[in-house]
């Protein structure tokens, strides 16, 4: 496991510019994932925290794979660009981040500290709510090029802490 994390760290150093990543981070905490129906592999997405627990100042979200067999990996450039990576961070304050993924481009997420933890936020069935799993049911229809069926959002009210879902079916 040792080695995978230092393979990890040296190709995330030749990626990520050295001010971004100057920044001394120790941990992450979970935001939630994507399932898919095609396989068991997840999406995860993470938010990184400095050692005061704090979220760094740029590009606090974190997205990586999480396979079946339990391997994390890196998403490839047309899964980053088109598909599950994020689109846009935007700090709104201190430790307050609006995110915008490709998969969900139609809902803002705002990744905030509730409880002691940071969770991502957004609207599900019109109520602000603790985004906890993304499903996307496609099929095939040429070679390795999936069709979108309809995207279902699962979580809890902010409010209430019910839950919640929402399935978008798309356009």
């Amino acid at each position: 496991m040792r080695w995978f994390v230092l393979i990890l760290l040296s190709v995330t150093l030749t990626l990520v510019s050295w001010p971004v990543f100057a920044i001394s981070w120790n941990r992450t905490d979970h935001l939630f994932s994507i399932e898919r129906s095609k396989n068991k592999n997840l999406v995860q997405y993470d938010v990184r925290l400095m050692e005061n627990n704090d979220l760094p100042d740029s590009s606090p979200v974190t997205v990586y794979w999480t396979l079946e067999n339990g391997r994390q990996e890196e998403l490839n450039t047309i899964e980053r660009e088109y598909a599950y990576g994020i689109d846009s961070q935007e700090k709104l304050e201190k430790n307050k981040f609006r995110i915008l993924l490709h998969a969900l481009r139609q809902r803002e997420i705002v990744v905030e500290k509730i409880g002691g933890s940071f969770k991502a936020i957004v609207s599900i069935n019109g109520k602000q709510s603790i985004l906890e799993k993304v499903y996307i049911e496609s099929k095939e229809i040429l070679r390795g090029l999936p069709k979108v069926l309809y995207v279902e959002l699962f979580g809890r009210t902010k409010e209430a802490d019910h839950p919640i879902r929402e399935r978008i079916i798309p356009r």
